[in-house]
């Protein structure tokens, strides 16, 4: 990998194979999880260091609420930790945090804890780290369509003002660039209703590598396999 060629500004990672992961090792979910969560420190940090402006990860999706009660209360008490850790820790790392999904549907004190870690980190200068929580991509586009309906009610926008540049001001991602490139783990090659707007000329790399594997040289061989696309858009 070239650091100086052609390097994403956004990366998109859908974190897949936690479950498999512990299973091969004949371990719990939440054990795969926990490796999970630590794999997403190293490269947050590491994609920060070789200069990615932005990386969104997947770390729970609308559909996971359907997941068996246990796990999505250990889901729950793992991010509680994550976000606790990188609060205590934010001073180390020079990485912006968001959060987008509906946060709405996440434990109170869960979402205090977001707006904590995100206001602990918003002047940072570094890399934006985009945390997908209780995020489905078709979800955000009925979110956001619901919310351009209203303000068409309050007459602050009219119907004839709706084209893509206004739509893309009621997304989650508001202000942040479509992602160049969307890395997903664990041999499955599919979206899974991550960043399905943001997503139309995104460049994909499928590994099968399960997430808490995933390390710095599985992140650079994506990074090289997307500088090796020769990218063009409408034949141009």
């Amino acid at each position: 990998m070239d650091r100086n060629i052609n390097l994403p500004a956004h990366v998109g990672i859908i974190m897949d194979g936690n479950g498999r992961w512990a299973k091969s090792r004949s371990m719990p979910r939440d054990f795969g999880h926990k490796q999970g969560a630590k794999a997403l420190e190293k490269i947050s940090k590491y994609a920060d260091e070789i200069g990615i402006l932005h990386m969104s990860v997947y770390a729970f999706s609308t559909e996971n609420w359907n997941r068996p009660k246990k796990e999505v209360d250990g889901l729950m008490n793992l991010l509680r930790n994550y976000l606790k850790r990188n609060i205590k820790d934010a001073k180390k790392d020079n990485i912006r945090v968001c959060v987008i999904g509906d946060r709405r549907g996440l434990p109170q004190d869960i979402q205090e804890l977001i707006i904590r870690l995100e206001d602990t980190t918003k002047e940072k200068d570094g890399m934006q780290l985009n945390i997908a929580l209780n995020y489905g991509g078709r979800d955000e586009i009925i979110r956001s369509i619901k919310e351009m309906a209203k303000d068409i009610e309050n007459k602050k926008i009219s119907t004839s003002d709706i084209n893509e540049d206004l739509f893309i001001n009621y997304l989650d991602t508001a202000n942040i660039p479509d992602p160049d490139l969307i890395i997903r783990t664990s041999g499955e090659e599919r979206l899974s209703n991550f960043l399905t707007w943001q997503s139309a000329y995104s460049e994909f790399y499928f590994t099968d590598c399960l997430w808490p594997d995933f390390d710095k040289a599985e992140f650079d061989k994506a990074i090289e396999v997307y500088q090796n696309r020769d990218r063009r858009f409408g034949q141009v």
